[in-house]
Parts: structure tokens; sequence; C-alpha cells
């Protein structure tokens, strides 16, 4: 192990433990603002929403724009010798394809052109109006500020510790307890963000960093009580969460194991397959192994310029890289909702397993069960006048739990660094339903 001098050792030491403080409270420590639970990060993005406000749409489709632009020049050149400008904008034909639809869509939503099933509540203007403002706001503080919690040593000393538990539970290195205690208590885009990143800075193997991507990016609480209240099951919030939370902890142990995500190389991003050592040295216990690890890595931590100059960089790749696939496959998943009997199609062979169950109002429930992989509040919306509380219960927790929607965390996913393809996607959000599902019910029993 690197030796340090007693002067860097201290340096080291007040890096990593402010850090790790300001980190931790931005992004995991729930505050009560106005009689709402809330989340540091949070706050500020709901703050430069306001303060934003009716710019918001003109810079959206600034960047969107501007990236496509970008795409379109760089993608055809390719010969750029800035890797930042390689790594973002040059893209093969898909992804380029995919960032001209959605640009097509939100020109079309912002000059409010009379385009059918594009520029509707329900479609376009959901994804444009409603989520890219809020993506924009995270984006650019959690790109901002993730370096608090990354790159300063909290990941090293967590890691140690939760090396017995991760690993031989959900098949992951004890670092991502960090990242996914995070997207639990915070935000599943930011897990989803921490894993892109931490792939591409080759500390996660492929496979490792979609596992937590499709495992524990889940909704933060605030999202969870919007649903709660939509299918108005607020007197059983405590157990509406705690079946929620129990249930992806039992698909995250189980979906690892499983094809998909079993198939999925163990290779890290510059093509190595040799694992990173999570071994404990002789002399060491987990705590004290991780807490020097920690400050060497606070000591070599970046200065201040390299810190901003570093969340920059950040927040332009998920801008640039992420708004314009959200805007496209969003849009297009929320048409085949809305416009569509596919979903209702899919969602038929659920009726004998719900009649089964015991479910009230099966063929009405069944109807909501994959519409989710197009967005998360779809089944709230479509369950919300059943007059079964069971039946509201199951479909709301249900619609958390899947957390792989296409309008926000799955387009997500499919920007990132993270190469997941759109099949495997729902491969892994199906494989999931049919885990959760029983497990929701039994809970819905247990509680009516």
């Amino acid at each position: 192990m690197e030796k340090l001098t007693s002067r860097q050792h201290r340096i080291g030491m007040w890096k990593f433990v402010l850090t790790s403080i300001l980190g931790i409270f931005l992004f995991m420590t729930p505050l009560r603002v106005d009689g709402e639970t809330t989340l540091p990060i949070a706050l500020l993005a709901g703050w430069l929403k306001q303060l934003v406000g009716s710019f918001m749409p003109t810079f959206i489709v600034m960047i969107i724009i501007v990236s496509t632009l970008l795409s379109i020049y760089f993608s055809v050149r390719r010969h750029s010798r800035s890797a930042f400008i390689k790594n973002l904008f040059e893209v093969n034909w898909i992804w380029l394809t995919i960032r001209i639809i959605g640009t097509l869509f939100a020109i079309a939503v912002y000059f409010k052109l009379p385009i059918p099933y594009v520029n509707t509540e329900a479609t376009g203007q959901l994804i444009y109006n409603d989520l890219l403002p809020t993506l924009v706001t995270v984006f650019l503080f959690a790109g901002l500020f993730l370096p608090l919690l990354m790159d300063y040593g909290l990941f090293e000393f967590i890691g140690p510790m939760f090396s017995k538990v991760m690993r031989p539970l959900f098949t992951l290195p004890g670092r991502s307890a960090v990242e996914n205690l995070a997207s639990f208590v915070g935000d599943g885009t930011v897990g989803v963000m921490m894993a892109s990143k931490q792939y591409a800075e080759g500390f996660y193997t492929r496979r490792e960093a979609t596992v937590i991507a499709t495992s524990f990016s889940v909704v933060s609480i605030t999202f969870a009580i919007v649903i709660a209240k939509q299918v108005d099951v607020m007197n059983h919030f405590f157990y509406f969460y705690f079946t929620v939370i129990a249930s992806c902890l039992i698909a995250a142990f189980i979906t690892p194991r499983i094809w998909p995500l079993s198939s999925v190389p163990d290779t890290y991003s510059n093509g190595s397959t040799e694992k990173l050592k999570e071994d404990i040295p002789s002399g060491y216990n987990a705590f004290t192994f991780g807490f020097e690890n920690a400050v060497r890595r606070g000591y070599r931590g970046r200065n201040f310029s390299d810190f901003f100059g570093l969340g920059l960089r950040t927040i332009m790749d998920m801008w640039f890289a992420v708004l314009p696939v959200v805007m496209a496959i969003g849009t297009i998943a929320t048409m085949l909702a809305e416009f569509t009997p596919l979903f209702k199609l899919l969602g038929a062979p659920f009726v004998p397993i719900l009649n089964l169950l015991q479910v009230p109002h099966a063929q009405e429930a069944a109807q909501t069960i994959l519409i989710g992989f197009a967005d998360m509040f779809l089944p709230a919306i479509l369950i919300q006048d059943v007059p079964s509380e069971m039946t509201r219960f199951v479909i709301g927790a249900l619609s958390i739990s899947q957390l792989i929607y296409l309008s926000e965390v799955g387009g997500v996913i499919l920007g990132s660094k993270i190469p997941v393809s759109l099949p495997k996607l729902f491969a892994i959000f199906l494989i999931r339903t049919v885990i959760i599902l029983p497990i929701i019910i039994l809970m819905a029993h247990l509680i009516y």
C-alpha cells in the first residue's frame, strides 16, 4: 500500500471526511420542507426550475437541437481529436436516428405543431413539459456534486465493509452500496448516473453496472408518496413503501443470477476481465483498510478547479446524450400506451394469474401491469377508479417496483454509457414483474 506522510495523511483524511459528509447530506438526507419529505439535491433542483421558469422549454429545445446537430456533424466526420467530443457526439446510425427523432418530437411540442399522436398531453407534452425540466435540473446538481460521493474516498471506505454483503447477496462489489443507497433514498436517475460513471472509469464491469442500473434505480420516497396518493392508499403508506423495498430487494437477489443479466459479459469498459480485488490484507480489518484507502483517495482527489471542470463535463454528457434519447423513446412509448392496444394485449396473460391469486377486478388490473414500461404514472392513472383498495395497492406498488420505465429511468439507462439494448431492457422489466407481482399480492393479502 502506498505510504503517505503524516501531512499528506491529514490532508487526505479531511478531504475524505468533509466531502463525504457534504455528499451524504446532499444526496441521502431527507428533509421536511413545507410538510413534505425531500432531499437537498431535489430542493436545489426545484428551486432552479422555479428560477428559470418560462425559459426552461426554450433551454431544453436548444440543448436537444445542438446535441443532434453536433452528433450529425461528428458522426459523419468521425475524426475528432477530443476524446470528450468523440465519446459524446460520435455515435452509430441507430443512436443518431434516435437523437434525430427526439429532436423532431421536441420541436413539434415546443412550437406547438399540430402533429397527431406526438403533441398531446399524454405523450410528447408529458415528456417535454413534465419530465425533461426535472431531468435538466437534477442532472445539473447531480453532475456537479456527485464527485463528492465518488472521487474523494467514500466508495473506498464503504467497499471493504460491504463486500461480504453485496457480493454474496447481489453479485456486486461492496462499493456499490453507496449508490444503491443513494437510489433508494434519493432518485433512480442519480443511481444510473453513478453506475454509468463508475463503469466508464473502470470500477464496475458491464454486468455489474447493468445490475445496479436495472435493480436499484428505485424512485424516491417523494414519488412513492405521489403514487400512493394517486391510488388512494396513503392510509397504508408504511406498508405500501415497505412492500416496494422488500420486493425490490428480493428481485435484486434473483435477477442477477438468471438470464438476461447473468449473460451480460463481466468485462470492464477497457476490455479487461480481471476483477478488481476486494481482499483485506493482513494487519487490517474491514474498517481500517477502508479508511486507509479512503484517505489515499481523498489525498489524490481533484482540487476545486478540476472538481468543477469535471462536473461541467458530466453535466454536458448527461444533457446532450440523454435528453434527446428520453424525448424520443419516452414519447414513442407513451404513444404506444395511449393509442394502441399493445400493452393491453401483453397484459392479457396476467388475467388468469390475478384470478388465481384472488386479486379483485383482475381484468382491469391486468391491462395496467406492463404499461408501466412506458411510464410509471400510467398504471396508477388507469387503476385509480377501481373500487377495490387492495387492487389499487397492488398496481401502485408494482408500478414503482418495476423500476424500468422508458419515460425516465429506462430512457436514462439507454442514453448512458451502460450498453443495454431496448429488447434486453424489456426482458429485464418483464422478468422483474413476474418475480415481484406474487410478493406484492401476498403483502396485500396480509394487509387487506
